[in-house]
């Protein structure tokens, strides 16, 4: 139900409101969501924004926008409650609390196969198989599964590459794999392997220890001693690793949520203990409303994070640590609490009154909070500071609040890619950063891949649109980069064009003696190596080459990894599996003749001769 009008008529919108729990979403004149909010009884709590006595000034501010208002009924408070955390994370209403972190964490995932696989999960489909984490980082799972192939032979290759071996690949050369799909190791002990990993990933690494310490002593007794001396090795690095940091007496399943609030600035540092160890931490920066209590925000917090997203029942521990919420929130902090039951299927412990070790562990989260924030704002006046200086070197009448990098990479005119990086005052703004797959230019034409990407985003500009444009546009390159930037620019339809700046590495490419050419004039500027405003364009031009480079090397190892056997006619998946399978590999497929690949199923005569001229270049 919704109601639009110039001015909003109340009165008329509440008399056909539901008495039901449900969600409402407001919406500005532009017919933007501003405010999402849920109510157990829909009409009571509408009318309340619209009282003649309504004493906070962000409701005031609020009302005032309101130009519609949409209502979803719903059956219970608690699922108002889920939908309301998803409406804000999809439309993020400025007047709302906003966790501002739409990123899935990473697990382990050992998957449910005959040879089950140990890799990285996050996010998309989910994988039938037994989860661990979540962890903080990609690269924390990445450690994790760097000490997991040195403890536990389990494969860590994709399913398509287990299927395709005829001979053990590298890993298994290394010891790494036990090569379960040449049958190097029998089922029964690779299962074994399997459950001892898992035993290892839930912190029971005493128990692994007493299991491989009996194998060993029961294969020294039938005289298989190398067998014996495979599990000595193996309880001799489950040794050392058991030096690592340990939670001692606390629970296996903990979220510790750290707080720390400065006026209208707040972070939460939320601190992962599973299996008895500390995974790591992550700070999160919510933006919030004026006059919001810490209680709000901490329920806001808890609601956002756990109860939205994928793998929502992997995500939530036993226990989660909080500070001490206002008894005026216990209500919301109940339903939260029914929903985290409900979601985990299973009790969730809300802790907030704690001692011994989980009072430590809190005050840890919160001074981590503190000190994240601190570290925030050090850098955040780091960069106005910088962006001041380079105003000072351009004298750019309305100030510079964004900028904009564009870099190229390619090897050797191959798989080109263009990078656009953007900053703002509080540095890298990565949502804005994108890149440009170049096609349609003569290999390695830097001066064509430059006018390619600056089309792809600024292409649409027009008096009309400006297509978010920034204040200066810096280019990674010398007096023709910039050249066929200021072609680009000069043909476009608009009244005002950003600053062009391109950015040219000294005669010894070191850093610091870079020479930034103005557009038009071409007037060369050195900066002195010390100044701010030099950092700053050296920070972007740099971030610029990452992200290029990052993206060129991924495109060039795409390329790399499509088999040669992909462009030959009449070649499938099937066929190209059974060449591979029946013949060992791609380098013995081709190596073999006409009438050695006739031999592999379904592969005719007329299809070998194609394979063969294919691959021989005929």
């Amino acid at each position: 139900m919704s109601s639009l009008t110039p001015q909003f008529d109340a009165k008329a919108f509440l008399k056909s409101v539901s008495d039901q729990s449900g969600v409402y979403r407001m919406y500005d004149e532009h017919q933007q969501v501003i405010y999402v909010g849920k109510a157990k009884q829909l009409k009571k709590r509408l009318a309340s924004y619209f009282r003649k006595d309504v004493g906070s000034v962000k409701t005031q501010a609020l009302v005032a926008q309101i130009r519609a208002i949409d209502v979803t009924v719903t059956h219970t408070e608690g699922e108002a409650l889920i939908l309301e955390n998803n409406y804000i994370k999809r439309y993020k209403p400025k007047y709302n609390i906003l966790l501002r972190d739409d990123k899935s964490y990473p697990y382990l995932l050992i998957t449910d196969h005959r040879h089950p696989k140990l890799g990285l999960h996050r996010g998309g489909r989910k994988i039938k198989g037994e989860y661990f984490g979540p962890y903080p980082t990609v690269g924390a799972v990445w450690e994790s599964l760097r000490l997991m192939q040195k403890l536990f032979p389990i494969r860590q290759c994709e399913d398509s590459y287990y299927r395709a071996r005829s001979r053990p690949c590298l890993q298994y050369q290394l010891g790494r794999c036990s090569a379960p799909c040449v049958s190097k190791i029998s089922d029964n002990d690779y299962t074994e392997q399997v459950k001892l990993a898992k035993l290892f990933l839930r912190g029971k690494d005493s128990e692994v220890i007493d299991r491989l310490v009996e194998k060993m002593e029961v294969a020294s007794t039938e005289l298989q001693f190398e067998q014996a001396a495979k599990y000595r090795d193996q309880i001799a690095t489950l040794r050392k690793v058991q030096q690592q940091q340990f939670v001692s007496g606390i629970a296996s399943e903990l979220d510790i949520v750290g707080f720390y609030r400065e006026k209208s600035q707040i972070c939460i540092h939320l601190l992962f203990i599973r299996d008895q160890k500390i995974l790591g931490s992550k700070s999160y920066f919510p933006s919030i409303p004026a006059e919001t209590s810490d209680s709000q925000v901490l329920l806001a917090f808890i609601g956002q994070h756990y109860l939205t997203g994928d793998l929502i029942q992997s995500s939530i521990p036993k226990e989660i640590v909080i500070g001490e919420i206002d008894s005026n929130e216990a209500e919301d902090l109940d339903t939260i609490k029914g929903l985290l039951d409900k979601a985990a299927g299973r009790k969730v412990k809300l802790s907030q009154s704690v001692k011994t070790e989980r009072a430590q562990y809190l005050k840890l989260a919160n001074t981590n909070a503190q000190q994240a924030l601190k570290s925030k704002n050090s850098h955040k006046e780091s960069m106005l500071a910088r962006f001041d200086a380079l105003n000072e070197v351009f004298e750019l009448p309305q100030g510079i609040n964004r900028l904009e990098c564009f870099d190229i990479s390619h090897t050797m005119g191959q798989q080109t890619i263009a990078s656009c990086v953007v900053f703002n005052k509080e540095g890298p703004l990565k949502s804005d950063y994108r890149r440009y797959n170049v096609v349609g230019i003569t290999p390695g034409d830097d001066y064509a891949a430059m006018a390619f990407a600056l089309n792809k985003r600024y292409g649409k500009a027009s008096k009309t649109n400006d297509v978010n444009l920034p204040d200066i546009v810096f280019i990674d390159g010398g007096k023709g980069q910039l050249a066929k930037a200021e072609q680009f620019f000069a043909q476009l339809p608009i009244d005002e064009i950003p600053l062009l700046i391109g950015v040219a590495k000294g005669e010894s490419r070191k850093p610091g003696l870079e020479t930034l050419i103005m557009a038009g004039s071409h007037q060369l500027i050195n900066l002195p190596s010390t100044s701010p405003a030099l950092h700053l364009v050296q920070h972007i031009r740099d971030e610029s080459h990452r992200f290029a480079i990052a993206g060129h090397r991924a495109k060039r190892q795409k390329q790399a990894n499509k088999s040669s056997l992909e462009n030959i006619p009449g070649i499938g998946a099937k066929k190209r599996q059974a060449l591979l399978k029946y013949l060992g590999g791609l380098q013995e497929v081709k190596q073999a003749d006409i009438i050695t690949l006739e031999k592999v199923p379904g592969i005719s005569k007329q299809l070998a001769q194609t394979i063969y001229d294919a691959l021989h270049d005929n």
